[in-house]
C-alpha cells in the first residue's frame, strides 16, 4: 500500500514539474481555448473576449499572417502594418539597387503615392474560428487502413467545406489538431495588395547581424512599416493604383509607459511549427543525425558566402537574404542542441514515457499497447536514421545551399512532367527560376557545390552514393569537373538565356536541350538515387511514424485528462502569455531581461558590416534626445519574456496587461531554441523590439512625423 502510494506521489510531483510550462504560462494556445483565469491571476486585466471575438472588434482582427511566414499588426486606422526588418527584407532587397540601397540607407515613405507595392506579399486575418471534430471523425474507427482512413477524412473535409458559411471574398481552411485527433475550420480573409512604408537602414534593422542572431544581450531595431490597400469597399484586392488605405476592424493601441521584470506579457501570433509531444526515440534523431548534418553542410556553405561578401559589395547585396536565410537555420540548429543537452531532455523524455506507460488512469491492457506503442516508434526511428541522414544531405546539397543545383532540380522535374502538363509546369519553373536569376552568381555558387558534393560524398553511406564519383571527396576535384560543367550549360548561362529558350522555344526543343544540359546531366544520377533508393523509404517511415504518433498523442490525452495540452503549432493563430524575466545561461551567470540603447553605442564597430551604426543614431544618443520614448534617461532597445514562440512569430505584437502593444516579437535565445521540442522555463525566453524604440527610430531618427500622427499613443 505505501508503496503504491508513493509511485502515486512520485508520479503526480513529476507530472506537475514536467507540464508546469503547459499551464503557468507556456504553451501556444488557440484563442478559443484561453485559460482567463490563469491569465488573470498571472497579471492581465482584460477578459479573453476582448483578445477574441467573432461577433466584435477584438485584437485578433489586427494581427495578420504576413507572407506566409511571419506575423504583423495594424497599428492605425489607415491599415499601417507593423513586422520585423528581417520578414520585410526580401521586399526591401527587391527595390534596392547599388545606387539606391535601401538595405544600408533605409526608407521612409513621404505620402501614400511613395509606397511601394510588393508583388506576392499577402496579409491573412481569422474571421473565425469552428472546431469541425465530430463532422471530419465521423466513420473513423481503428479498423481502417491508414489510406482508407485519410480517404474518409478528405471526404467528410469536403463536404463539411460546403456546409460552412463565407463570404466570396473569404477562404476556408480546415485542419488537424493534435496529430489528427481534432479538426477546426478557419475562416479567412487574404489580401494582396501590401506596401512597402517604411524600414531602418540594416545597421539599425540587422545590428548585430549574424553574430548576434539568436543571442542575448541583443540589441537590434528589427521592424519594417507596410501598409494594407483595398478595393473602394474595403476588400481584398490585387494591386490597383485606385485600391485605397484599408480600414480596419480594429487597430493596436500603443503604450510607451515604463516595464519591469515580472510584467504581464502575451503575445498573438502564427507560430510555424513545434514538436512538444514527441517520444525520446524521435528527439535522439534530431539531436544524433538531422540537426548535426544540416550545422556541417551550412557551416561550410556560410564560410565560403562570407568572404565572397566581404569582398565585393554587389555580391553583398545579391546574398544579403540568402546569407541570411542559411545562417538563420544553422545557427538556431546548434543552440537547438546545445539545450536539449543542456536540460537533459532525452532522459527526461524517457521517464515521462514510463510514468505513461505505469498510470494509474489508464487499464492494464492499454499500459501494454502504450509500451508497444512506444518500442514500436523507437524501433522505427532507428531504422530510418539512414535514410533520414540521406534525405537530409540531399536536401542541404542539391537545394538549400547550391543555386545551381538547385535549379537543375527543378527542370529534372519539368523534364519528366507528361505533355499536357508542360505547359502549366513550365510557367511555375520560369517564375521560380526568375527569383533566383536576380540574384545569382554562378562562379560564387560553383565554389558553394563543389563544397556541399565533396561533403556528400564523404559523408553518406556507399548504398546512396553515385558509381564512379569516389573522387568528389576531394573539393578540389569537384571544383576543376564542375568548371568544366558551367561552361557547358544553360542554367550557368554560359551556352544560351534559360529563361528565353523555357519562354519562347517548343515543348520539343526546350526537352531537347535541356537533355543535354551538362549540369542537369550531373545531377540526374544523384536525383535519381534520391527519387527511387530515399525518398520512397523516408516518406514510407514517416507515414508510419505519422499513423504512430496520432496514437501517442491520444494515449497522453486519454492518459492525463486534467492536463491541458496545448496542440502543436501549425502555422494557425495562437496566443502565448507569460512574464519578462531574466534568466540564467550558465552557472553564476544572470542575464537582465532589458537591453537599452547605451549598449547599443558599445557595441559600435565602425565600418564594420554587423555593428556598425548611422552617425544620426549616435549624434540623437550623445545629445539624449530621446523625446517621450526614455525609461530611465536611457532607451530600452530589446527586452526577454518566457512567452513560447517559435518561428512564424517573427513580427507577432507582444502586449502588456492592459492589451496595449508594447514589443514586437523578433528572436529566442540559443540557450532556449529547443523549445521546439522541449520547452523549459527556466532558459526559454522570446526577444522583442521595445515599441518605444521603433517609435524612437520613426519619429526622432525618420523624421517620420506622418506615421507618429496615425497611431494611438498611451503616455
Amino acid at each position: 500500500m505505501k508503496k503504491t502510494m508513493l509511485k502515486s506521489c512520485l508520479l503526480s510531483c513529476f507530472l506537475n514539474a514536467s507540464f508546469l510550462t503547459a499551464q503557468m504560462g507556456g504553451g501556444m494556445w488557440m484563442p478559443n481555448q484561453l485559460n482567463e483565469k490563469e491569465m488573470k491571476e498571472m497579471g492581465m486585466k482584460i477578459s479573453s473576449k476582448q483578445i477574441f471575438n467573432t461577433k466584435n472588434p477584438s485584437i485578433k482582427d489586427a494581427v495578420a499572417h504576413f507572407g506566409g511566414g511571419c506575423t504583423s499588426e495594424i497599428i492605425s486606422p489607415k491599415g499601417l502594418l507593423l513586422t520585423n526588418h528581417h520578414c520585410g527584407y526580401y521586399n526591401i532587397q527587391s527595390h534596392s539597387t547599388v545606387s539606391n540601397d535601401l538595405l544600408t540607407h533605409g526608407f521612409w515613405a513621404s505620402s501614400f503615392d511613395e509606397e511601394k507595392p510588393n508583388e506576392g506579399l499577402k496579409a491573412t486575418f481569422i474571421v473565425d474560428i469552428k472546431e469541425v471534430t465530430p463532422q471530419i471523425l465521423m466513420g473513423i474507427s481503428d479498423n481502417l487502413t491508414e489510406q482508407q482512413r485519410n480517404t474518409l477524412i478528405q471526404n467528410n473535409i469536403n463536404k463539411t467545406l460546403t456546409t460552412i458559411k463565407k463570404e466570396n471574398y473569404q477562404d476556408i481552411a480546415i485542419l488537424p489538431f493534435y496529430y489528427g485527433n481534432q479538426y477546426y475550420a478557419f475562416i479567412t480573409e487574404t489580401y494582396e495588395d501590401i506596401r512597402l512604408v517604411g524600414a531602418p537602414p540594416s545597421s539599425i534593422g540587422k545590428y548585430g547581424s549574424d553574430t548576434d542572431n539568436w543571442m542575448w544581450p541583443r540589441h537590434t531595431g528589427d521592424f519594417s512599416l507596410f501598409r494594407i490597400y483595398a478595393d473602394k469597399n474595403n476588400r481584398p484586392a490585387k494591386y490597383s493604383k485606385d485600391n485605397i488605405p484599408y480600414t480596419p476592424k480594429y487597430y493596436l493601441p500603443i503604450s510607451i509607459k515604463d516595464k519591469k521584470e515580472n510584467d504581464f506579457s502575451f503575445v498573438y501570433g502564427f507560430p510555424g511549427r513545434t514538436q512538444e509531444y514527441l517520444p525520446s526515440s524521435a528527439i535522439e534523431q534530431i539531436l544524433e543525425i538531422t540537426n548535426p548534418s544540416r550545422i556541417s553542410l551550412r557551416n561550410e556553405s556560410l564560410k565560403i558566402l562570407d568572404s565572397a561578401m566581404r569582398e565585393n559589395k554587389e555580391i553583398k547585396i545579391k546574398y544579403a537574404a540568402k546569407y541570411a536565410s542559411i545562417a538563420n537555420g544553422w545557427k538556431k540548429w546548434i543552440g537547438e542542441n546545445q539545450g536539449l543537452i543542456k536540460s537533459n531532455t532525452i532522459q527526461k523524455r524517457k521517464e515521462y514515457e514510463t510514468q505513461l506507460i505505469e498510470h494509474t488512469n489508464t487499464s492494464l491492457d492499454d499500459r501494454n499497447k502504450n509500451l508497444v506503442l512506444l518500442n514500436t516508434m523507437k524501433g522505427l526511428y532507428k531504422s530510418s536514421s539512414g535514410y533520414n541522414k540521406a534525405y537530409t544531405y540531399f536536401n542541404e546539397v542539391f537545394y538549400s545551399n547550391s543555386e545551381t543545383f538547385r535549379m537543375a532540380y527543378i527542370l529534372s522535374n519539368l523534364l519528366s512532367t507528361s505533355d499536357q502538363n508542360f505547359e502549366k509546369i513550365k510557367l511555375r519553373v520560369i517564375k521560380n527560376l526568375t527569383n533566383i536569376y536576380k540574384n545569382y552568381d554562378p562562379e560564387l555558387d560553383k565554389k558553394v557545390s563543389s563544397q556541399m558534393l565533396s561533403m556528400y560524398s564523404m559523408n553518406i553511406e556507399p548504398r546512396f552514393q553515385i558509381a564512379g564519383h569516389e573522387d568528389y571527396e576531394k573539393v578540389s576535384s569537384c571544383n576543376i569537373y564542375l568548371s568544366e560543367l558551367w561552361n557547358k550549360s544553360y542554367i550557368t548561362g554560359k551556352k544560351g538565356n534559360l529563361l528565353s529558350i523555357l519562354s519562347t522555344d517548343s515543348q520539343e526543343n526546350i526537352k531537347s536541350k535541356l537533355k543535354e544540359d551538362a549540369v542537369l546531366n550531373f545531377i540526374n544520377p544523384y536525383v535519381e538515387m534520391f527519387r527511387v533508393k530515399i525518398l520512397p523509404y523516408h516518406d514510407e517511415f514517416d507515414k508510419k511514424l505519422d499513423s504512430l504518433q496520432r496514437k501517442y498523442m491520444k494515449a497522453q490525452l486519454n492518459a492525463f485528462p486534467s492536463k491541458k495540452f496545448f496542440p502543436d503549432a501549425n502555422s494557425t493563430l495562437r496566443i502565448t502569455y507569460g512574464k519578462i524575466d531574466g534568466y540564467m545561461p550558465k552557472d553564476g551567470i544572470y542575464y537582465k531581461p532589458f537591453t537599452t540603447l547605451s549598449g547599443v553605442i558599445e557595441k559600435y564597430v565602425p565600418n564594420d558590416y554587423e555593428f556598425d551604426l548611422p552617425k544620426k543614431l549616435i549624434t540623437l544618443y550623445n545629445q539624449k534626445n530621446f523625446g517621450s520614448y526614455s525609461q530611465n534617461g536611457d532607451i530600452i532597445v530589446n527586452y526577454i519574456a518566457t512567452n513560447h514562440t517559435t518561428g512564424g512569430n517573427s513580427g507577432s505584437p507582444a502586449f502588456d496587461s492592459q492589451g496595449n502593444l508594447v514589443g514586437l516579437n523578433f528572436d529566442r535565445v540559443w540557450e532556449g531554441t529547443m523549445s521546439d521540442t522541449n520547452y523549459d522555463p527556466t532558459i526559454c525566453r522570446n526577444i522583442m523590439v521595445d515599441i518605444r524604440y521603433i517609435l524612437f527610430i520613426i519619429d526622432k531618427y525618420a523624421g517620420a512625423q506622418r506615421l507618429i500622427d496615425e497611431m494611438k499613443i498611451i503616455k
